[in-house]
């Protein structure tokens, strides 16, 4: 064990610092399927180096949504920040397919000023009474992001899944709560509403901490932005993918960059 540890640590170091320092986002519920008379479920919200291991920093649920299957918004409960992780609740008082979802949609600026480096974080509306008009050296870029997951109390409904149009968001052709190990599923992506082509998706199944290679499995969307993946074992998965475009929502803004985060349940057959 001495001698694998010590193996790890070197192979670390000669990995590039992307690599070797990227963290993951996700939420992982206590159950995706479920059926019974308003039953709950806890959901683990991190960012971790190990998928789904909770060992670097909570995820912050500022920008929580949860969508019930007949649409409205819902509130979490018991919503409790830790060390590692944040943990909320979620009573599934609806039968159907309910989303949630942590969304962000913000700007990051940078500037000098008096020979330091300023940083700034804000939303479009404060950027004018925040960030100084004459700043120098000014760069900003605009983030947008969606993790999220899916959970099905009795049938499995679609109202939840509808897209909102704003950044990057899946669409089910398969039901994310009906994914089963042997079979194929396939999922639409969508970039502000439209078919989103040419993403690359890493999918990589959970517990990488108990096993010494990702096993990723890497797809692309195609030109009406679907994918398909066959699941080869079942288990919880975590699905990425990231984009850069210049279709921001403020003109000083010069790139956005946009990810997206799913966490899904693959049941055994």
């Amino acid at each position: 064990m001495k001698r694998s540890l010590i193996a790890a640590i070197a192979l670390a170091s000669l990995l590039p610092m992307s690599q070797a320092m990227a963290h993951k986002t996700w939420l992982l519920p206590s159950q995706t399927v479920i059926a019974g008379d308003s039953p709950w479920i806890t959901v683990d919200a991190a960012v971790s180096n190990d998928l789904f291991y909770f060992n670097h920093v909570p995820l912050r649920t500022d920008g929580l949504v949860i969508t019930a299957p007949d649409g409205s918004q819902m509130q979490a409960q018991n919503v409790a920040t830790g060390k590692y992780r944040t943990v909320f609740d979620v009573e599934l008082k609806q039968t159907g397919t309910y989303r949630i979802a942590v969304v962000n949609n913000g700007l990051f600026g940078s500037w000098e000023e008096n020979g330091q480096r300023k940083r700034w974080r804000g939303s479009p509306a404060s950027f004018a009474s925040e960030v100084p008009k004459d700043a120098k050296d000014l760069q900003v870029s605009q983030s947008t992001g969606r993790i999220e997951t899916f959970v099905t109390n009795g049938s499995p409904s679609q109202t939840a899944l509808a897209a909102t149009g704003q950044g990057l968001e899946l669409v089910a052709v398969t039901h994310p709560n009906d994914l089963f190990a042997g079979e194929s599923a396939t999922f639409r992506m969508l970039l502000d509403g439209k078919p989103a082509s040419g993403l690359q998706f890493e999918i990589t199944r959970g517990g990488t901490r108990y096993r010494n290679a990702q096993e990723s499995i890497h797809v692309s969307t195609d030109a009406e932005g679907q994918f398909s993946v066959t699941w080869p074992e079942a288990g919880m998965y975590w699905l990425e993918t990231t984009y850069e475009d210049d279709r921001t929502s403020l003109p000083q803004a010069g790139k956005r960059r946009l990810s997206y985060v799913a966490t899904l349940e693959v049941l055994p057959q």
